[in-house]
């Protein structure tokens, strides 16, 4: 049972260091908007999807953000994931242009409206970073 707490106490410390490199403040925003409702399901989006997925070997944070960010354009329902994971995109050295041209390459896949409804996610994001002084306009 002590080991078990141990590797449970060391996949949310992990989870949360990925947390915090990827998403930043976006992402502890979204863990913490969960305390009042869903406290364990704040925890879980910690261990496995930061913990588990996004700490293991094989694709660096840069590819992981590229798959998904296409993914979630795909779905076409996902916009406030979607602006998270954009600004975790730039986070980890894509560009706005790399961005752009991944959202855009959605609409051979899923379609002009998910594509369009991505972009304007990416112009959102892009505008707001710009008014933080976070990003310069492009």
């Amino acid at each position: 049972m002590t080991q078990q707490l141990s590797d449970q106490h060391e996949r949310f410390e992990r989870g949360l260091r990925a947390l915090s490199t990827i998403d930043g403040e976006a992402g502890h925003k979204v863990v913490d908007s969960l305390a009042d409702i869903a406290p364990d399901f704040a925890r879980y989006l910690i261990e496995f999807p930061f913990g588990d997925i996004y700490s293991r070997p094989g694709l660096d944070l840069r590819a992981r953000e590229i798959a998904t960010i296409a993914a979630l354009t795909a779905m076409g329902n996902a916009t406030p994931q979607l602006k998270v994971h954009i600004q975790a995109g730039l986070n980890v050295g894509l560009s706005r242009d790399e961005i752009s041209e991944i959202i855009m390459q959605m609409a051979v896949y899923a379609g002009f409206p998910a594509a369009l409804n991505g972009l304007f996610a990416a112009k959102e994001v892009f505008a707001a970073r710009a008014a933080a002084g976070q990003d310069a306009p492009a």
